[in-house]
């Protein structure tokens, strides 16, 4: 009775759980649709607001060179830009490139600091000691391993100008720099494509919903602070402030011609870590927002909540069961060839085969709307839907998107031990670079 029940709802949430996906997807398409047919311009704004530029790097001397180059090639007017370049806590020789850097392509006019910290926090204590002094009426932040292109800042600030009063942020996309490394570095592309251009703009279209991430994004300086700064420690800082920005009832809007470029992990163990810390932030932040539920906040914030919580926790434990139960089943199977009498432990009948043929009919509909939304954001990029993406999903479904799972549950059990013994959560271990 237990197993049948179980079976019903892992049947009942993965239909829920493709419900869900189809429904970002058919978002994400609508929003596509009207812009494959426009022609992205670069015009003179209505004024150009003062930016505080924030770099946290913590032991980035391999790629800090770049970043900063390409920050100061900003199509943005020098004497309107405060850069505030954080060497945070480092023992390696990158607040020195950093100076080497600026004495060789900074102009006069141009407004930069290098600030040697050595204080607490993480990359939040860093946004947070950058806010008691930025100048800028925004504050925006790239990473030291994010490479912005010319106009990224001008898209972000044309649209937070759009609508200033209710878009306290605006925040862009960003693409893999190393997408052509190796095996990882092409799935974490496609990932990452799929995250960029089908669920963030997908929700936006739908809900007007925004996520901050982690660069490549401006935030109004004055809002910061009046909703209190970034939380210090915090593993998904821009998960947690994008909940304290929709609580208030403000939004985060998406400025989709705005990219830049990042260094994404190259080997399985540096990506395996990278991705547990971001899973076990973002089950942080879902936990402390949960109540939000059920109180009366901001129905986005809701919303948000439900997504996440639906995505790390319920949708993960259909798919999780729903593996075991079908491997059982086609186990049971191969049994009675040689043993007639052997029962099947997920169906109504012993004799009955109907549930493996729909765990096996959910599986293939599982892997069909993984490669085409892979394929669909794929194609909203110019040359890169080919034959070997079709192929390269494929693959990466039964081993790139296995290995998240994994993450998944080692990052909910890491949290949950946090929990009963103290522990301190918020250490992590960095991801290592590599030069380009």
């Amino acid at each position: 009775m237990i197993s049948e029940i179980l079976t019903v709802l892992t049947l009942i949430s993965i239909w829920i759980s493709l419900l869900m996906g189809l429904l970002t997807l058919s978002g994400a398409v609508s929003f596509w649709l009207p812009k494959s047919r426009q022609k992205i311009t670069v015009n003179t704004l209505p004024h150009y607001p003062v930016i505080t530029l924030v770099v946290p790097a913590h032991n980035e001397e391999l790629v800090i060179e770049q970043t900063i180059r390409a920050i100061l090639d900003l199509n943005y007017p020098h004497d309107k830009l405060e850069i505030l370049l954080y060497a945070d806590n480092c023992t390696d020789e990158t607040a020195k490139r950093m100076r080497k850097t600026i004495l060789e392509r900074s102009v006069q006019d141009q407004k930069i600091r290098v600030i040697e910290r050595s204080g607490s926090g993480g990359k939040a204590g860093v946004l947070n000691d950058a806010l008691k002094i930025a100048v800028g009426k925004y504050i925006g932040v790239y990473d030291a391993d994010a490479v912005p292109e010319k106009n990224a800042l001008y898209f972000l600030v044309k649209k937070i100008l759009e609508n200033p009063d209710r878009y306290k942020a605006s925040f862009g996309r960003n693409k893999t720099r190393n997408a052509q490394h190796n095996f990882l570095t092409k799935c974490i592309n496609q990932e990452i494509v799929v995250t960029q251009r089908i669920q963030h703009v997908g929700i936006w279209q739908l809900f007007k919903i925004g996520r901050i991430p982690g660069t490549n994004f401006i935030i109004e300086t004055d809002y910061v602070k009046q909703i209190g700064g970034w939380t210090n420690g915090a593993l998904t800082e821009d998960t947690d402030i994008s909940f304290k920005i929709m609580q208030e009832g403000m939004l985060i809007a998406l400025a989709y011609s705005s990219e830049a470029f990042q260094q994404e992990p190259e080997r399985i163990k540096d990506y395996y870590f990278q991705r547990l810390r971001w899973a076990k932030g973002n089950y942080q932040v879902v936990m402390a927002n949960f109540k939000h539920l059920f109180d009366k906040s901001n129905w986005r914030v809701k919303l948000e909540v439900f997504y996440y919580s639906c995505t790390f926790f319920w949708f993960n434990a259909a798919i999780v069961l729903s593996d075991v139960f079908l491997i059982s089943n086609l186990v049971a199977l191969l049994i009675q060839l040689w043993r007639p009498e052997t029962a099947i432990p997920f169906a109504f009948y012993s004799s009955n085969i109907m549930i493996t043929q729909l765990l096996l009919f959910n599986w293939l509909l599982m892997i069909l709307l993984y490669v085409l939304q892979i394929n669909t954001a794929m194609a909203t990029q110019y040359g890169q839907a080919t034959t070997e993406q079709i192929w390269l999903s494929l693959i990466s479904y039964f081993t790139y998107s296995q290995l998240f799972i994994v993450i998944s549950i080692h990052a909910i059990i890491s949290v949950l031990l946090d929990s009963v013994f103290h522990r301190d959560g918020s250490k992590w271990i960095k991801t290592k670079r590599f030069m380009d």
